[in-house]
């Protein structure tokens, strides 16, 4: 026979159990209040400046961030600004290079109507001898398209110089201002028969000397100096520059004039090349 020792617990021995040690809990948490609050307080002490050093910390950080990501927009947006005004810079710079050659086109069209005795042909300046002017310069046409040793060569206003060497495709051209350079020439409208001298000394200051004038010629400032009829290189009438100032020489026969020439020798871009010879061709 056996006997089970379990014995069943009445639901209300539970309940007044439970009953008794929340009220000891409650007792013992009143009791214990004092000195919790003092913990509390030295944590809330310690807890606290960390807690707002966190919060500050965090909200530096996030204003950096944001400063941060200003900054990189402002960035971009400088960069695409750059980008605009350098494609701004280069379309104006090639505005104005096509501005230049169309003024430069117009003023050979002028050149070419103030001769329109003379059949023409233009050419680009390539390249010059390494001196501070346009003394000697190379054309980019040569025999190939109709130019010789000889050809008249026309910029600005008036005559730039002639053609010494000719090859296929380009042509040397000696200008007026050069030291070889002896022009048969005559001042206008006195008719007076004068030599045109290159000198690139006396063209550092702006002239060009010319010389033997008859002393009784009319000759006033501005008055034009062309080539001459009786010259063996030029064809006649091509302008070569304008009296600046004059003065009688010893002899008291003649007298010196200084011109301004037609064309600016410190920049030569493109020129006018007369296609028809010369009928007598010698050195001057």
């Amino acid at each position: 026979m056996r006997f089970d020792r379990r014995k069943d617990i009445h639901p209300k021995y539970l309940l007044l159990t439970f009953t008794i040690i929340g009220i000891v809990l409650i007792v013992l948490s009143y009791a214990a209040a004092p000195k919790v609050a003092g913990i509390r307080r030295f944590t809330s002490k310690l807890i606290t400046p960390i807690q707002k050093g966190i919060n500050e910390i965090g909200l530096w950080t996030d204003s950096k961030m944001k400063n941060l990501n200003e900054i990189k927009t402002l960035t971009d947006e400088n960069e695409a600004l750059q980008a605009e005004l350098a494609s701004c810079k280069q379309e104006i710079t090639n505005y104005q290079n096509k501005m230049l050659e169309l003024q430069e086109l117009r003023d050979l069209y002028n050149l070419d109507e103030s001769y329109p005795d003379y059949e023409m042909t233009a050419a680009h300046v390539f390249a010059k001898d390494s001196t501070s002017w346009f003394s000697t310069f190379y054309i980019d046409k040569g025999t190939k398209q109709g130019l010789f040793k000889g050809a008249n060569v026309l910029c600005g206003d008036g005559v730039a110089g002639i053609i010494t060497e000719c090859f296929d495709d380009y042509a040397k051209v000696r200008a007026v201002i050069d030291d070889n350079s002896n022009i048969s020439a005559k001042v206008m409208p006195a008719n007076a028969l004068c030599t045109v001298e290159g000198d690139l000394n006396l063209y550092d200051s702006g002239y060009l000397l010319v010389e033997n004038i008859d002393k009784d010629a009319n000759v006033s400032i501005g008055d034009k100096v062309v080539t001459s009829p009786i010259s063996d290189l030029y064809h006649s009438g091509l302008i070569i520059g304008y009296v600046a100032k004059t003065s009688y020489d010893t002899n008291n026969l003649t007298m010196t004039a200084y011109i301004t020439p037609a064309v600016d020798f410190s920049n030569i871009t493109d020129v006018l090349v007369i296609t028809a010879e010369k009928k007598t061709v010698s050195h001057e």
